[in-house]
């Protein structure tokens, strides 16, 4: 698949059958709704388009995220959701014999997980785990840290839910699992194995449960969701409502890039043109234009101050960025200005 944006002459809720999308910064953020999102994705469902709601939190379980994503108007079942906690137990078959002790450093929907996935959960260090499973949940503390370190430094193997630093809230960005387990490998020295983005498996598994011809990732973090899409080989649509921003597209590197940009779950529901290379070095998105001339960004703006038109400046720029940086040139951030801040 190419390294740079791609066309959709259509909307993307016509041209894939199966969506799959990420929860937190996509669908909600914390517990509030996302402008657009019910709309966009009732759409698209209205449109034929099947959905599947893929997430690294492993601290709910299916059940809790489907009524959420209810009661904000998308409705939705628990066979529809898959989170990295799922991913994880799955991980832990690929070495582990049905009945083997995993200790659980995580909430509820890792805990069921990893118990339906035929294992025994513990909580001890000193009941002899053959695992430890650690994903992110509000209430773990030093005292669960240092179980998952002891057990891990008696040979116990380390999964990893997912290992997003940050996790977004109401209130802003909140540590993540990655950052708790960050802590974890620094006492011990041992680097986990990760069943979440970016990992593709996630996906992978969410279009075989689906059976679905073609998907569409989308997400709002390049380098988990976006990142998934590209090392799955799935085409990736960022949306601008959660962590990661238009800024970042431009520098993105070629494994985190997107294929698509929109400014939320309206995208799903909108062409998306393919910026095209002109005359002087310039790329071209309709009236938007960018190119890199000595490191440096320069925008043509053109259009009008439209979502539409912001959005293509963007496209532009991401064109002109990366093909200048895939050549071997030196893009200088500096130059790189925020794009499209008041989109979402």
């Amino acid at each position: 698949m190419k390294a740079g944006l791609v066309g959709a002459p259509v909307a993307p809720a016509e041209a894939y059958d199966l969506a799959l999308v990420d929860l937190d910064g996509v669908a909600y953020r914390g517990h509030e709704p996302i402008a657009h999102a019910a709309d966009g994705l009732t759409g698209a469902r209205d449109r034929g388009m099947r959905l599947v709601f893929v997430t690294n939190n492993a601290s709910r379980e299916p059940e809790s995220v489907a009524d959420q994503l209810t009661g904000l108007g998308i409705p939705t079942t628990a066979a529809e959701v898959m989170t990295a906690a799922q991913a994880a137990a799955q991980l832990l078959r690929t070495r582990l014999e049905r009945g083997a002790r995993v200790l659980v450093v995580g909430g509820a929907g890792l805990r069921t997980a990893v118990r339906q996935a035929g294992f025994t959960v513990v909580d001890s260090a000193d009941d002899e785990p053959e695992a430890v499973a650690q994903g992110f949940a509000p209430e773990v503390g030093w005292a669960q840290l240092a179980e998952a370190a002891y057990a891990i430094e008696r040979g116990a193997w380390h999964v990893a839910s997912n290992l997003d630093l940050s996790l977004p809230t109401a209130r802003g960005f909140a540590p993540g699992n990655g950052s708790l387990v960050g802590a974890v490998r620094a006492a011990t020295g041992v680097t986990p194995d990760s069943a979440g983005k970016p990992s593709p498996a996630m996906y992978r598994m969410a279009v075989e449960r689906a059976g679905a011809r073609e998907a569409l990732v989308v997400g709002d973090r390049l380098d988990t969701d976006l990142a998934g899409a590209r090392s799955g080989g799935f085409v990736g649509l960022h949306v601008l409502t959660g962590v990661s921003s238009a800024r970042d597209d431009v520098l993105a590197h070629p494994g985190e890039r997107p294929h698509l940009i929109g400014a939320d779950l309206r995208a799903l529901h909108e062409p998306h043109p393919e910026p095209v290379p002109a005359a002087d070095g310039w790329w071209t998105c309709r009236e938007a234009s960018a190119r890199v001339v000595g490191g440096a960004l320069e925008l043509g703006r053109g259009g009008d101050d439209s979502t539409a038109s912001q959005l293509d400046v963007v496209r532009a720029a991401c064109a002109a960025a990366w093909a200048a940086v895939d050549a071997g040139e030196t893009l200088d951030e500096a130059t790189v200005p925020e794009l499209a801040t008041d989109l979402a």
